[in-house]
């Protein structure tokens, strides 16, 4: 049997966790570019911002035989105000999208990382096509505003879905949908 033929065996796996190395910081700005400037043209030339200098970025990694091997997926947390935590950015990679759960996942770690660290409320300027997902997620839509020029949906998380976690570097493996094929 060919490698090629093996590779259907090979689904990566997903490591969920805050970004700690300089290679993963970069691999987060470049999927933001992507995302944001690129592909949908929110920004025009980059996404940048005063929150980038306060803000937990937190990475979706791709796994090659067990070893981390790129950013597909990413989300940002800070806080606000006292007890008041944010969640922005939030990206996953085209070609990792049909996975299905790397965004929940990214929602997860970000929200759950904010609790254990004193969060009593957490809120997101989400998308509107993303809205399904939030809601499916056990997040309450507020309120209707537009963010730079694009219809958005002002929604909390209902903390009691998410427990709290001490640390965001620990994250967790999430594995992929395994194919089959002879």
């Amino acid at each position: 049997m060919s490698f090629q033929s093996h590779k259907a065996f090979l689904s990566p796996d997903f490591i969920i966790r805050a970004a700690a190395h300089p290679w993963e910081h970069e691999g987060i700005k470049t999927l933001r570019q992507q995302v944001f400037v690129e592909e949908q043209g929110i920004f025009e030339t980059h996404d940048r911002d005063a929150i980038d200098q306060i803000a937990m970025p937190l990475a979706a990694i791709s796994t090659f035989a067990s070893e981390a091997d790129q950013v597909v997926g990413t989300v940002r947390i800070h806080e606000d105000a006292p007890r008041v935590w944010r969640g922005s950015r939030l990206a996953v990679a085209k070609s990792h999208r049909r996975m299905g759960r790397l965004g929940a996942e990214l929602i997860r770690l970000a929200v759950c990382t904010a609790h254990g660290r004193g969060c009593e409320r957490f809120l997101a300027q989400v998308q509107l096509q993303n809205v399904p997902l939030f809601k499916r997620l056990r997040w309450a839509p507020l309120r209707e505003i537009e963010v730079h020029g694009v219809r958005h949906m002002e929604m909390q998380a209902d903390l009691a879905a998410y427990p709290p976690i001490p640390d965001p570097f620990c994250g967790w493996k999430a594995l992929a949908p395994r194919r089959r094929t002879l």
